[in-house]
């Protein structure tokens, strides 16, 4: 495949989603939800491994493509020298069962058009059987069934393993395609009216965008970050993923290609508080509630992430079949990660539920209990060394950034009993353990001779984490200790703004040979950290290109490539977007728009 992993749009249903290809192709589609098989993989593999493309016949790529505003309803549109035509992509919110609808029409001329699909379950592995049942086809395998309609009926054929259309559209002419999933022992769910469905999504997501706060400059961006992040909610359980996609490569041709499509406890603070700040208090108080249900049980097992219902057990595994997108192999399903040790996460959590209770959402009986357990852990076990942030796989140090994340439990504990003398905790206890991890980390975390903190006790390597030391309180915003380590990590690991996490390029720090690009949450922290330390133009001109490297639809991967000039890894990312939208309240949240 010759396409970026900027090339790609969204749709979804706030349970599973779809990227479709400037080519018309949906090539990645996972069902029924977001971690399970795919059924369309060409996105990591070829076109035998599934995918649906619809699009004129002999066209290569599409003239033009937007998102319908504050929707998350796409329109493709062709010009052919017969005509020009329109392809608009959704997935309706569902009742029992997804649905792909994909309408075709025609705008002006006559244009022929041509339908593609090559179904692949268990993520391009399995060629169902398919079969004509009451004008429809479906293809069966296994526990998958797959029902594609036309609306008005089109011939269709079987050929080459693929079920193909072909037909043609006049100006005003409309042919409405819905692909339904359902479990295969069951009876087809009900059909779904694909032009209500259309008037229904754009409805439901305007009445939704109108409910954000923020009217500053970037609006649109902002809007359409929140957007994905909703679409990338599981609204069952309330949990969001931190992308679309599994395996899309950090580094083209290189082995960090990783499962996102779990929830992170990473992500928690950062996530609530741009839902809360944003206006959007029951998509919060649903993360919040994800959050108490995984993290609930013996402090001890707490992990850095789970699965969408707050399933533990993710284990990896390769897919050999698949070569990978732009040739970066292995493909993985699953995250070894899950079974690391890191310290940050309690610090996630405790800051998470302290910023829920400020904010206001509805209390629940049973949050203090569990906070003062996450507390009574980490009294005698935050001494160990452990994997850190960004889960290398190098072995454990004493990270410095989840020492601070250590402080930041304790304080925020304490800051509870101080606000609500009705709990009941160890007030003295934190305190001295807030002190004494404060006084740790200034000593073994922080290199006097470069007046930096570093990534780890004795070590000279930066780490851009650390950026969210003014953030958290653990010091001032212009304390000299912060400047200088905002200023090292900008010049030592950045690229004209854009920020590697940490160094890459030597093996022993993860344990990974290879490098990556410009981490985008990493870089939004960077306009964050230059704006609290007095330097708001430099940050607002990082935030303009920051914003400058969204694709034609408004959407970010996790990295960035400033050599190659291209979007890395797995995509939409969810801390991208929720660095997009923090930062943009930071900057501009007093200011409105003009």
């Amino acid at each position: 495949m010759d396409a970026r992993i900027e090339d790609y749009a969204l749709i979804g249903d706030e349970q599973t989603a779809a990227l479709i290809g400037r080519d018309g192709s949906i090539d990645w589609l996972c069902l029924p939800r977001f971690d399970s098989g795919a059924c369309f993989a060409r996105l990591l593999g070829d076109e035998d491994h599934g995918h649906w493309r619809i699009a004129p016949a002999g066209a290569d790529t599409c003239t033009r493509r937007a998102y319908r505003s504050d929707t998350l309803v796409l329109d493709t549109e062709w010009e052919t020298p017969d005509g020009t035509v329109r392809v608009t992509d959704l997935m309706p919110q569902r009742d029992r069962a997804p649905d792909v609808v994909r309408i075709v029409e025609g705008v002006s001329g006559r244009v022929t058009v041509r339908s593609t699909l090559r179904l692949r379950f268990d993520y391009g592995s399995i060629m169902p059987w398919v079969r004509r049942v009451d004008g429809h086809r479906v293809a069966v395998a296994g526990p998958d069934s797959v029902w594609l309609r036309a609306e008005p009926p089109v011939r269709t054929w079987g050929e080459d393993y693929g079920t193909h259309a072909e037909f043609t559209v006049a100006e005003g002419d409309r042919v409405a395609f819905v692909l339904t999933w359902h479990p295969s022992h069951e009876r087809r769910p009900p059909l779904v009216d694909p032009y209500e469905a259309l008037e229904c999504s754009v409805t439901d997501w305007r009445r939704w965008a109108r409910h954000c706060r923020y009217d500053g400059p970037y609006r649109d961006a902002v809007v359409r970050s929140l957007i994905t992040l909703k679409a990338l909610t599981y609204a069952p359980t309330g949990g969001i993923v931190a992308a679309a996609t599994t395996s899309l490569p950090e580094q083209p041709g290189g082995v960090r290609n990783w499962d996102y499509r779990y929830c992170w406890l990473r992500d928690s603070t950062l996530t609530l508080g741009a839902l809360l700040a944003a206006g959007y208090q029951g998509e919060a108080e649903a993360w919040r509630d994800w959050l108490l249900r995984a993290v609930a049980g013996d402090p001890a097992d707490l992990q850095i992430m789970y699965g969408v219902a707050g399933e533990r057990r993710l284990p990896e595994t390769e897919l050999p079949w698949l070569p990978g997108f732009a040739g970066s192999a292995p493909v993985r399903i699953g995250n070894g990660a899950v079974a690391q040790l890191q310290f940050d996460v309690y610090g996630e959590v405790m800051d998470s539920l302290t910023l829920a209770r400020s904010a206001g959402l509805p209390a629940k009986p049973h949050i203090w209990a569990l906070q003062r357990s996450l507390m009574t852990f980490l009294e005698s076990a935050w001494r160990q060394p452990d994997e850190g942030l960004w889960e290398v796989r190098g072995g454990r140090r004493h990270f410095v950034h989840s020492k601070v994340m250590v402080w930041v439990a304790a304080d925020r504990a304490v800051q509870t009993l101080e606000k609500h003398p009705d709990l009941h905790g160890d007030l003295e206890g934190w305190r001295r353990l807030r002190d004494e991890v404060h006084r740790e980390v200034c000593e073994k975390g922080f290199d006097r001779e470069r007046n930096t903190f570093t990534q780890s006790y004795g070590s000279r390597e930066l780490d851009a984490a650390l950026l969210l030391v003014p953030r958290t309180g653990f010091l001032p915003p212009d304390d000299p200790r912060v400047v200088g380590t905002v200023d090292a990590i900008r010049d030592g690991l950045g690229h004209g703004g854009f920020l590697r996490r940490y160094e890459t390029d030597d093996s022993s720090v993860d344990g990974l040979p290879g490098g990556e690009g410009a981490f985008l949450a990493c870089s939004f922290w960077l306009a964050d950290a230059l704006h609290l330390t007095g330097r708001t133009q430099e940050a607002r001109e990082l935030f303009d290109r920051l914003v400058g490297l969204c694709n034609d639809v408004g959407l970010l991967a996790e990295e960035y490539d400033p050599v190659r000039r291209c979007q890395l890894g797995n995509f939409p990312q969810a801390f991208s977007h929720v660095g997009l939208v923090n930062t943009a309240l930071t900057l501009f949240g007093g200011e409105r728009a003009g």
